[in-house]
């Protein structure tokens, strides 16, 4: 039995003129979850043609450690943080590799 990874894609907007509030806030996330344990990868992305646009891309040894992240304090104080920063909630979607 093959055991696949998970991906997650997370889209973050901040409010106008906090983008560079929030960006660090995230950065600082980038930092304390590379150290997980079952984190594959974790990119945090900008859009150049609207900057006030994040995006995560994760991937995780399984949807277990993922929700461990979920519920890590550093996630959790990212989020509460955020609250003042995002535009609106953040969209975050679970996807299997299928090719």
């Amino acid at each position: 039995m093959t055991t696949s990874t998970i991906r997650i894609l997370a889209r973050l907007v901040a409010l106008p003129g906090k983008e560079d509030v929030l960006k660090a806030l995230l950065l600082e996330l980038v930092e304390a979850t590379r150290k997980e344990t079952g984190c594959i990868t974790y990119e945090l992305l900008q859009s150049p043609a609207v900057p006030t646009e994040f995006a995560f891309v994760e991937e995780w040894e399984n949807e277990e450690v993922w929700k461990l992240h979920m519920d890590s304090f550093h996630v959790e104080q990212a989020f509460r943080e955020g609250e003042a920063l995002f535009a609106s909630p953040p969209d975050i979607r679970h996807y299997e590799l299928l090719a």
